[in-house]
């Protein structure tokens, strides 16, 4: 073995670099963790506003704006009732692409029923006021239905895609899983629609009987993570049961399976439905993981802050097992997979390429961190 490649292995345990070598063996960017800001609590998405400042989410129910000094703001006030509990709570955010002359974000969260005893996953909208610390002109475009008495499976991860629509990942609220086969309701499906909450006269089912126009996709469990690819199309990922994690693309009314076709099974084992992986008219997974790793967060490396090698490389962050996973991609396949982060064991909630090119991960801990990867 080369001394190379000997030295960057021996870097691959050490807590304050992390190294890899890439599908062709060549040595590859050498990263350290530094803390940007600390003492959030669970937060669970995050998103970059001028000046390199940031908006993160906190799962009980607070907006926070972060500065590029790292202070964090006062919770930003003009929220909607959230029904914060379990896995839900105010969870993903958006910054509008066309931000700095609208000053326009979106958020979703578990938005509660009137009488408090349902709830399901809603997308705002509002203006973040001139100095930061109020929203204005809030509307919710969408809410997905029908409303579940369920504290799990929210789903609830933004993406602004190239023709300025949004898409909206959904849970199937865990103990609805049947329904995400079946187009008449919003449960284990990814929905598209306009910034003002209408729905685009493209989508797939649009005017077709019995099927809700706002549905893009259909058959997912509940989708933590997704990102546009650099070709502009829509990947995501989901949580499997017990095994069956999944990486897929969302395609235009294509069915992705759940629950009758899964690569996991019954917490505490057993077979889901047929316990069959395979089935015509269902699309297969790109990837999937068993045992399951809990992937939140998602992201494209676009830039070349890490060099050549990580241009390109997907990363998905590990509830489970507490890593970033670095993605290897050829040809459309995943050919490797290397562990980020690991020595730390913090739950990594998301994962996002910054207006700098640098990666930032956010900690779903009591204790939260944000993270900015820094290269050596």
């Amino acid at each position: 073995m080369n001394l190379r490649i000997r030295t960057i292995l021996c870097l691959l345990g050490n807590g304050a670099l992390v190294a890899g070598l890439g599908f062709w063996g060549t040595a590859l960017a050498q990263i350290r963790p530094e803390t940007v800001s600390s003492g959030l609590e669970n937060p669970w998405g995050v998103a970059f506003l001028p000046s390199g400042r940031f908006l993160v989410t906190e799962r009980p129910g607070r907006l926070r704006l972060i500065g590029a000094d790292g202070k964090i703001g006062a919770p930003i006030t003009g929220l909607p009732a959230i029904a914060a509990g379990g896995q839900g709570g105010l969870l993903d955010a958006l910054v509008d692409s066309g931000f700095e002359k609208n000053r326009t974000l979106y958020f979703c969260f578990s938005e509660p029923a009137a009488n408090g005893s349902s709830n399901s996953t809603a997308l705002a909208r509002a203006q973040l006021s001139e100095d930061g610390t109020k929203l204005e002109n809030l509307k919710i475009i969408f809410s997905q239905q029908p409303k579940v008495a369920s504290r799990n499976h929210f789903g609830c991860r933004i993406v602004e895609s190239r023709d300025s629509t949004l898409f909206l990942t959904l849970g199937d609220r865990f103990s609805r899983k049947e329904d995400a086969q079946k187009l008449d309701n919003h449960l284990g499906k990814i929905v598209r629609i306009a910034k003002d909450g209408t729905v685009p006269a493209d989508n797939p089912f649009v005017g077709k009987a019995g099927a809700l126009p706002e549905v893009w996709s259909y058959g997912h469990r509940n989708g933590q993570g997704a990102t546009l690819a650099p070709d502009g199309r829509l990947w995501m990922i989901e949580h499997g049961p017990q095994g069956g994690d999944e990486i897929n693309i969302s395609q235009a009314g294509r069915n992705y399976g759940w629950p009758v076709i899964t690569y996991g099974e019954n917490y505490g084992g057993g077979k889901i439905g047929d316990g069959i992986t395979a089935k015509e008219g269902m699309e297969q997974p790109l990837h999937y993981w068993v045992p399951s790793i809990a992937p939140s967060g998602m992201a494209f490396l676009t830039s070349e802050r890490y060099g050549a090698g990580w241009k390109g490389n997907l990363f998905v962050g590990s509830l489970k097992f507490g890593y970033l996973d670095r993605i290897e991609l050829k040809d459309g396949k995943v050919v490797a997979e290397h562990k980020l982060l690991a020595d730390g064991r913090a739950r990594i909630r998301d994962v996002k390429q910054g207006p700098d090119g640098w990666l930032y991960v956010l900690t779903d801990e009591s204790d939260g961190k944000l993270l900015r990867l820094r290269s050596n």
